[in-house]
């Protein structure tokens, strides 16, 4: 299955994605991690791509998207949001399911929420979370700061390679073509010639201009749609309290929310093998089997 690249204009930044099955009507949109791009969505869209759209962007300032003019404005979820809600009516796209690994599952709780961005309230029809929680763990937070904050550089790919298997070994089991795709498609070359990775540092002054950008139990509260919570069974980040009160209140306090524990993995499952693949395919589907009455909303959460 293909994808297409595409190029878009959304408040005013131009914004990169992935298309994969543009015939479907219904559509999903994946939304990549902090200091990742969206390509890191190929294996699931490649999964779904037989009955779905699956549109995957770069976020202002990541990969081949543009990089922001205002950082301290711009890179925060309410900004991301806003992208999200222009991206969705420049594409035709009435409603979808989201799935958002990390900062995209943050996005997709904004979004659900319509706190942020009122004109998406009902739009998202599902949301599966990738080892992202309303509120996170104070020490993961300042692990991710400092690399991401701080890229490093590197005289080969290989050299960076070699990093990002060291770095993003949470992310459980994956092929050495996996590995160098990641690369390839996360690296550009610095003015000396160097290689580092292709987002703007200065993405990291959401952390430090809004400290408490990911503190989300508001919008939380607020969703009434079906969530699914993969956490990985080491994460750092996703913590088993933030996972029990996520289970009682928002979705959860509405019967709405399931959450599944991952091994092999920290922060976060690279959705790139079957069963996670499986996971994620079956939690949309069967929302939309319940949607067209053939299934009690209840069997989704067992």
């Amino acid at each position: 299955m293909h994808f297409t690249s595409n190029y878009v204009t959304c408040a005013g930044r131009e914004i990169h994605y992935t298309e994969w099955g543009s015939q479907h009507q219904g559509t999903v949109i994946a939304w990549h991690g902090l200091a990742r791009t969206g390509r890191d969505m190929d294996e699931l869209a490649q999964h779904l791509a037989g009955r779905w759209r699956v549109v995957c962007p770069d976020t202002l300032g990541r990969g081949l998207s543009q990089w922001s003019a205002d950082p301290g404005a711009e890179y925060t979820l309410a900004f991301y949001a806003q992208l999200a809600a222009e991206l969705m009516d420049r594409l035709g796209i009435e409603q979808a399911h989201w799935v958002g690994t990390s900062m995209g599952g943050a996005i997709g709780t904004v979004c659900a929420a319509g706190l942020a961005q009122p004109q998406l309230k009902g739009r998202i029809r599902s949301l599966v979370l990738n080892d992202n929680a309303p509120r996170l763990a104070a020490p993961a937070l300042e692990r991710i700061k400092a690399y991401a904050g701080s890229p490093p550089a590197f005289a080969t790919v290989s050299e960076l390679e070699a990093f990002y298997r060291q770095v993003y070994r949470p992310f459980g089991w994956l092929s050495d073509a996996q590995w160098r795709r990641l690369t390839e498609t996360s690296t550009r070359r610095l003015p000396d010639g160097r290689v580092t990775p292709h987002y703007d540092p200065a993405m990291v002054r959401q952390f430090i201009d809004h400290p408490n950008d990911y503190e989300l139990w508001e919008h939380w509260d607020a969703i009434d749609i079906p969530v699914l919570c993969l956490r990985g069974a080491d994460s750092d980040l996703v913590l088993p309290d933030a996972v029990e009160e996520m289970q009682r209140r928002g979705p959860g306090s509405r019967g709405l929310f399931r959450v599944v524990e991952i091994p092999g993995c920290g922060h976060a499952p690279a959705l790139n093998v079957p069963d996670q693949l499986d996971l994620v395919a079956g939690f949309i589907d069967g929302h939309e089997q319940a949607a067209a009455g053939r299934r009690p909303v209840s069997a989704l959460h067992p």
